[in-house]
């Protein structure tokens, strides 16, 4: 098996000056070697700070501030649409409710009990 590397945290001064210095370099590759970093990981801090991250990757033009705020709107769009939602489901309940309640009166029943004889299931025994 090859070797495990460990994690490395990297300030975002180095990753800055990483990505300046990709700008003059011509073999990204080589410079990766230097680093001892994978050239995918020099690509995606070089897109972090374009602002355009790729999935799941932090957006380094961002401050800590706007990933605060945005992640806080997505969160009241969500809650938007599913209270929408809920709404459109009481609506619907309603629309049917009202529905049966008259379907109920055309048939010219009163709501009042029912014309059949009581089961008398759940009463005490009449032997007492």
């Amino acid at each position: 098996m090859g070797k495990v590397r460990k994690w490395r945290r990297h300030t975002e001064e180095f990753k800055r000056q990483v990505v300046e210095k990709m700008k003059t370099c011509e073999n990204i590759h080589v410079l990766a070697k230097e680093l001892q970093l994978q050239r995918k990981l020099l690509y995606t801090w070089k897109y972090q700070f374009e602002g355009r991250p790729e999935p799941h990757h932090a957006n380094l033009q961002e401050t800590a501030e706007e990933r605060n705020e945005n992640k806080l709107r997505k969160e009241i769009d969500q809650l938007k649409k599913a209270l929408g939602q809920k709404a459109l489901e009481i609506d619907f309940f309603k629309d049917a409710l009202f529905r049966v309640s008259q379907a109920r009166q055309k048939n010219g029943a009163d709501g009042g009990r029912a014309s059949t004889k009581p089961s008398g299931r759940g009463r005490e025994s009449k032997a007492n």
